[in-house]
C-alpha cells in the first residue's frame, strides 16, 4: 500500500491539474447534502421524543413535496471498513480523516435558496445547526 498523509489535505487545483466543470442544464434540480456531526446535537434527555417527532415531520414534508432523496444517521456502533481496489478490507476509516458521524439528508431542489430554507427547517427540528453542501452535477447520475 502507498503512504497516507498524516493530516487532511483537500484537493487544490494547480496549473498542472485538469479541472472539468459541467454546468447543469437550465431548470435542472441539484442534490443538496444537509448534515450535522453527532457532537453538534446537544439535547436534554427530556427533549429527545420531541426532536424525533419534529425531525420525522420535516422529512415527511420533504417526501410529500417530492424533494426527498435519502436520509439517515450513521450507526456509530458499527466501525467503518476501508476497502481497497483489490478488495482487501481493513477495519476503520482513513486514519488521517476526521470521523464521519451524525445525521444526513439529501434533497433535490431547484435552488440554493430553497436548500437553505429546508436546512433551516431541519436545524429547528434537530435543535442544531446544519451544514449545507451541493453535489457536483453529473449528467450520468
Amino acid at each position: 500500500m502507498g503512504t497516507r498523509p498524516t493530516e487532511f489535505r483537500p484537493f487544490v487545483p494547480s496549473a498542472n491539474s485538469l479541472t472539468i466543470v459541467i454546468t447543469p442544464p437550465k431548470g435542472t434540480m441539484a442534490k443538496y447534502l444537509i448534515s450535522f456531526p453527532s457532537a453538534a446535537m446537544v439535547v436534554s434527555d427530556g427533549e429527545w421524543e420531541a426532536v424525533g417527532r419534529d425531525s420525522h415531520a420535516v422529512i415527511a414534508e420533504a417526501k410529500a413535496a417530492c424533494v426527498y432523496v435519502f436520509g439517515g444517521g450513521i450507526d456509530e456502533s458499527v466501525a467503518p471498513a476501508l476497502v481497497s481496489a483489490d478488495g482487501a478490507v481493513s477495519e476503520g476509516g482513513y486514519p488521517w480523516a476526521p470521523p464521519l458521524d451524525g445525521g444526513f439528508t439529501v434533497l433535490e431542489l431547484p435552488s440554493r435558496e430553497e436548500a437553505i430554507a429546508w436546512a433551516a427547517r431541519i436545524a429547528k427540528a434537530c435543535r442544531c445547526d446544519q451544514e449545507l453542501r451541493v453535489f457536483g452535477f453529473d449528467p450520468q447520475s
